[in-house]
């Protein structure tokens, strides 16, 4: 499956490692009111309204946002349609390197909801200590399944094979990243938090300033190691003729660079991580400089670059960094439920800042600051942040506003099953299970019937 299957997983690591989240009803609700300060392990606390004063108060139930929900199953949609898609509209797959399309969405679309489910998980938290706690160790686990189902344990559909070399097992992935980013989201959500009223817009920016000084710290770092990192020659092996190793050098002596083969960000993967550790099918393969057949995975040209064939993380240490950010802002965006009860003041209060990171965002694309998905750019944070912005607003002002629960039904059941859907679909586990009952030969299976891996 390709990487745009793999961004799947940070639905995963919405739900897995948060836990429950509820549903934050607005004060345009005509029987109940949920109280906001309910903890994020509690049942939230009903109170009946006027109408209601002489009824009996019913059993407190879980309520989860469903526009939320809907955004993930959307989302977990579109990550199937651009991942199975892609082979045959490559227009839609990932961008080989500069340039957003439609696949590019997908990963910055889950962390943004992961954010703003962490600011309904954590509206209070009792003891912080142990909230910390239980935020490690869901974040550890999240990592640990990602290094599970990407790193190489699972074998394809058309290769029945087991086992995993540890040399070269492939440490960073989608689900890896989610943890890190929800960990310090977590982190920023249960212990800088000030305690100042929110009344209007303005009032979040006092009450999380400290939260908006650690993701201006995290985007000024990765600048600044992005352009001022300096990135010399090196090398790498690859399997030539007769199993023959051929070693190809790539010749940078550069700084502030971000072209594929010398940019900062392969850089301190191959560095920390290690060349062999990296993904090994990188999305620049597809650009015009590596592929006669530009966009789908061709031959090489005769004067293709020497970094054409070398391994890339898209997923890699230094381009997490601005993954965090994406969090951080979908926390923000939280905040708003949590702090405002009347529909149109949410709706205006993700309006006004998704339309601003746009601007800003196009702006830094047409002054060099590209958009960039490998990289994880600033203008790219920015882009992909307020699309997802304005899409949330959306989806909340259909479900939630309007009512219209029906026509999203199915997009809600795939946002609460997001884990089932990527582990089983996109990880090949059911075609594989299914692949390995077979009559005489392995080709003659139930696939083969239904059209799959033929």
């Amino acid at each position: 499956m390709g990487a745009a299957a793999n961004a799947g997983a940070a639905s995963a690591g919405s739900a897995a490692a948060m836990g429950g989240y509820e549903r934050v009803r607005s004060d345009d609700a005509p029987a109940f009111a949920v109280d906001l300060e309910a903890g994020h392990d509690d049942y939230p606390k009903v109170r009946p309204s006027k109408e209601g004063a002489d009824r009996p108060s019913p059993a407190p139930a879980r309520q989860r946002l469903v526009s939320l929900d809907v955004f993930r199953g959307i989302t977990v949609l579109l990550m199937i349609i651009v991942d199975d898609a892609g082979a045959f509209l490559p227009e839609i797959n990932h961008s080989p390197w500069d340039g957003v399309t439609v696949a590019d969405f997908v990963m910055p679309f889950f962390l943004f909801i992961v954010g703003v489910a962490l600011a309904l998980a954590y509206k209070r938290v009792p003891d912080k200590l142990d909230a910390t706690r239980k935020a490690v160790l869901r974040a550890l686990k999240l990592f640990f399944l990602g290094l599970v189902l990407q790193g190489g344990f699972f074998h394809g559909v058309r290769s029945l094979t087991f086992g995993v070399d540890l040399q070269q097992i492939r440490l960073m992935g989608i689900l890896q990243r989610i943890a890190i980013a929800y960990l310090l989201t977590a982190l920023c959500e249960i212990w800088l938090k000030g305690d100042e009223d929110v009344d209007y817009g303005f009032d979040l920016l006092k009450r999380y300033r400290y939260q908006l000084f650690v993701g201006s710290v995290v985007a000024i770092t990765y600048m600044a190691l992005l352009y001022g990192t300096f990135v010399p020659d090196w090398e790498y092996q690859i399997s030539g003729p007769g199993s023959t190793e051929q070693t190809l050098f790539v010749k940078c002596g550069v700084r502030g660079d971000t072209s594929p083969g010398c940019n900062a960000v392969g850089m301190i993967d191959r560095k920390i991580l290690g060349i062999q550790h990296l993904y090994g099918r990188p999305v620049y393969a597809r650009s015009k400089q590596c592929s006669i057949d530009s966009l789908q995975n061709g031959p090489l040209p005769h004067d293709a670059p020497s970094w054409c064939q070398a391994p890339f993380d898209p997923e890699g240490l230094l381009s997490s960094v601005m993954a965090i950010v994406t969090c951080l802002i979908g926390l923000q965006y939280g905040h708003v439920i949590v702090h405002f009860q009347k529909h149109r003041e949410r709706i205006m209060n993700w309006l006004i800042p998704s339309f601003s990171m746009l601007v800003l965002a196009f702006a830094l694309d047409f002054f060099g600051v590209h958009m960039n998905k490998p990289l994880y750019t600033v203008s790219y944070t920015l882009a992909t942040a307020g699309a997802a912005g304005l899409l949330f607003a959306g989806i909340y002002a259909l479900v939630d506003l309007y009512g219209y629960r029906r026509p999203t039904v199915a997009m809600e059941w795939m946002g609460t099953h997001a884990l089932m859907i990527y582990v089983l679909i996109a990880c090949n586990i059911l075609p594989i299970f299914i692949h390995g009952f077979y009559w005489k030969e392995p080709k003659n299976n139930i696939l083969k019937f239904i059209g799959i891996g033929a």
